[in-house]
């Protein structure tokens, strides 16, 4: 920040300051429509929903016929005209379903995610009921708000949760599971609110395209999303593709026999790999071995690219994915882990043959090379809501490529009360061995103390590694993990 700019802020504010201030004044207003809320019976409650659909009906009259950027700007205006009795009706309903009030602080952070912003909010200050505020508020539209989140289980639970405060309002409430046929999924999106996970709605957009009629599509349109751990879904997995894809006709003999190569083949002499990049590369005397070990001749003759292609994934499959920790066999099968959440991705394959090197190196049955019929990435499907807002506890860090990518804001959120909770900072251990000697006597300590514990590790073969540990140590303790003895018990593990 430069001289100016510091004299500027010192003067003016911070922008998240200015923001703040103009919406303070929007607070007071609805905590004053609070006492005459109250007063309404459930019925007129319910009913101000029928009111506010008729206000904003009669506002947007003759709208349809303007550009879509004219229209938005209306729409957004009409919304901003109720949103105090909204926010107002919306706490009341809380209060008489879930016995939770919305926090003043929690009302502004209901406004930062109405206007298509980050809402960056620390851990506990109650994310999931601020969503209910501009979730409820977008919905009198009639187009259908998606309310994103990391995973199948927070989905249905929040659905269930907050949905008891949009179904008293008389909204309709639907969520999207993994399970769900193509009829369930409609039902789900014709719903005022729908639930569900990123890779749910991105794969659904992606099977819709891939439809003959329109009447079979179960999504119709993006118009408002609300994204929960923005920073992990719109940065950290953004540039991941989603694939849908359909069987070949080649022919998988080529995958065994590239795989018998790459343990013979010697690491920095034979092939590089760059795991930072996720990348590995065999050199000029690794092809010259492979080609003497193969019997096919130039590898680079256009007639061996194929060959060629199956043993550079061969050597990716054996340098870079590991067992445990990127997939786990289950049934004969290799099944995906995925690294963000550590939970099994039944069905999903890796494309471009990287599937079969791995069936081949673990010596199971391989399954046809598929080809990819449909993809895109999570950025450039949630670009294409018409607005869009996100909650996370970390999004000031990223603020610069939120603005640059999405050209979306982050606002920092006051807490409601002074912060009590202690953030250390990082711990750096010299061998991974001291590490975890040290992370088992932190878990003694705590558990001396009564406090319960939650570890986080980023593979299968560490979260039982630390749980031999334990065990040694005696100390009780539960693995939450893609094995899958364990599936399906992560509610009953975390409760």
């Amino acid at each position: 920040m430069n001289a100016i700019e510091k004299t500027l802020t010192m003067i003016f504010g911070s922008a998240n300051e200015r923001l703040l201030k103009k919406l303070w004044p929007v607070v007071a207003t609805i905590n004053a429509l609070e006492p005459e809320i109250k007063q309404l019976s459930d019925e007129q409650l319910r009913a101000k929903t029928d009111e506010f659909r008729a206000r904003l009906a009669e506002r947007l009259e003759g709208s349809n016929e303007l550009e879509p950027a004219a229209r938005k700007l209306i729409e957004q205006e009409a919304l901003n005209e109720i949103l105090p009795e909204a926010f107002a009706c919306v706490r009341e309903a809380s209060v008489r379903t879930t016995g939770m009030r919305h926090f003043d602080v929690q009302l502004i952070g209901g406004m930062i995610l109405h206007s298509g912003r980050i809402a960056e909010m620390r851990t506990g200050e109650g994310k999931t009921l601020v969503a209910t505020l501009p979730v409820y508020l977008n919905a009198l539209l009639g187009k259908g708000v998606h309310v994103i989140t990391v995973n199948d289980y927070l989905a249905r639970r929040d659905s269930e949760w907050m949905g008891r405060i949009y179904k008293f309002l008389g909204m309709t409430v639907g969520v999207i599971q993994n399970d769900l046929d193509d009829f369930e999924r409609q039902e789900a999106y014709k719903c005022d609110i729908t639930y569900g996970t990123n890779n749910e709605f991105g794969f659904d957009y992606l099977r819709d395209n891939m439809k003959f009629e329109i009447s079979t599509c179960v999504q119709r349109g993006h118009y408002y999303a609300i994204v929960d751990e923005v920073d992990s879904i719109l940065i950290d997995e953004a540039r991941t593709p989603l694939i849908i894809s359909g069987a070949s006709d080649d022919s998988t003999s080529k995958y065994y026999e590239t795989n018998e190569v790459i343990p013979k083949l010697i690491r920095d002499e034979d092939y590089q790999v760059d795991e930072k990049q996720h990348r590995a590369t065999l050199t000029e005397s690794g092809i010259e071995k492979a080609e003497r070990m193969l019997g096919y001749g130039n590898l680079f003759d256009p007639s061996n690219m194929e060959v060629l292609h199956c043993l550079n994934q061969a050597l990716v499959a054996h340098t870079l994915y590991h067992l445990d920790k990127n997939y786990i066999i289950r049934d004969g099968e290799v099944v995906i882990v995925d690294e963000f959440t550590g939970r099994i991705m039944t069905g999903r394959r890796w494309s471009d043959g990287l599937h079969q090197a791995v069936e081949a190196k673990e010596g199971v049955k391989i399954e046809r090379e598929t080809q990819t019929l449909a993809t895109v990435t999570l950025q450039n499907y949630f670009r294409m809501y018409q607005k869009l807002g996100g909650m996370t506890g970390t999004a000031e860090t990223e603020a610069a490529e939120f603005a640059k990518i999405y050209d979306l804001e982050v606002a920092t959120v006051p807490t409601h009360r002074s912060m009590v909770r202690v953030d250390h900072p990082d711990v750096i251990y010299r061998t991974l061995e001291e590490k975890w000697d040290a992370v088992v006597e932190e878990i003694k300590e705590l558990h001396k103390k009564g406090q319960p514990v939650l570890v986080g590790t980023v593979s299968v073969e560490n979260s039982e590694l630390i749980s031999d540990q334990l065990k040694r140590a005696g100390i009780k303790h539960n693995v939450l993990n893609a094995k899958p003895e364990n599936a399906g018990r992560e509610a009953e593990i975390v409760a």
